[in-house]
């Protein structure tokens, strides 16, 4: 993906043809961006397990081997200058785009696997174990918005119209875009969901590695305490999850992104209002109970080692 980073970047500079008003090397940027940041992600949660790790090394060698399956018909529909998604033009493009939906579902059902050994390990650090989980699910749930984007939009019909689906609610994809992103700016985009939901995987984790670092300083020693980031954590998760199901329920309602109505800004106030709450309410009570929590020594395992547990 990093080599393919290159090449579409590569391109980017060197080939100006635009296809559904964008450059048409941006998709394959994007995607193998994207890829890098999740392929690295879940390399790090599977170096977490401590049972399973076979199925942990057959279910990211799944995601690895069908990413590329996907990323190389998306590379090779750009060279032939046709789009990659929803196009049903000729046959050979509509086995394109068929194989490609059949690597995103196998895909997705690798990152489950992942997901379940997750929820099963055992990971001294509850932060980090809720990090990883919640980051999985929620980049599961984003991963799904990528099938309600093969519906047909109104006025294309499956077996008849070139292309069957859109990821733009309310318009035509190809429209007016935000620069970067491409998403649109007249009407509703199911990308943006997706990318909300896709990324928790790198965000969350690296909330908490923010966290760590910042219990290192004396001015933000609270954040030592695990039970503080622990809650941190869970709020955050919470928070993250709100926000994509908000983002999600803005787009299907063939909404802007940055011009929301009065429900979704009502729906956003109530989620910053209630994070901000649980944020004092985490950060109090660790102040109110010190900060920190008597160890209590509990048996180890069958070898008979003894571990401390707070």
């Amino acid at each position: 993906m990093a080599v393919l980073a290159v090449i579409s970047g590569v391109g980017l500079v060197v080939d100006d043809r635009v296809l559904t008003g964008a450059r048409i090397w941006f998709k394959p940027f994007k995607f193998s961006v994207s890829f890098v940041a999740y392929g690295l992600s879940l390399a790090w949660m599977l170096s977490m397990l401590d049972r399973g790790r076979k199925a942990g090394w057959w279910a990211g060698t799944v995601v690895a081997v069908s990413s590329l399956v996907e990323m190389l018909i998306i590379t090779g529909q750009v060279v032939r200058g046709k789009r990659s998604h929803f196009n049903h033009q000729t046959p050979f493009d509509e086995a394109l785009f068929n194989a490609m939906a059949v690597t995103v579902v196998i895909l997705w059902l690798g990152t489950l696997v992942i997901a379940v050994l997750l929820l099963r390990a055992r990971i001294v650090d509850r932060a980090s174990a809720w990090a990883m989980r919640s980051g999985t699910v929620l980049a599961l749930a984003g991963a799904a918005i990528g099938f309600l984007m093969t519906q047909p939009a109104p006025g294309q019909e499956r077996g008849s119209s070139p292309v069957v689906g859109a990821h733009s609610v309310g318009v035509p994809d190809g429209g007016p875009s935000m620069a970067l992103t491409g998403w649109s700016t007249t009407g509703g985009d199911l990308r943006i969901p997706h990318f909300v939901g896709m990324h928790a995987l790198q965000l969350l984790p690296l909330l908490l590695m923010g966290l760590t670092a910042l219990a290192a300083r004396p001015r933000f020693g609270r954040f030592a305490d695990e039970r503080v980031r622990l809650r941190l954590v869970l709020l955050a998760s919470g928070t993250y999850a709100a926000v994509f199901a908000l983002v999600t329920w803005q787009a299907l309602r063939g909404q802007p992104l940055l011009r929301p109505d009065g429900a979704t800004l009502t729906a956003a106030g109530l989620i910053l209002g209630a994070t901000a709450a649980g944020a004092y309410a985490a950060l109090r009570l660790s102040a109110s109970t010190g900060g920190t929590e008597p160890e209590v020594e509990a048996p180890g395992r069958n070898n008979g080692n003894k571990e401390l547990v707070a």
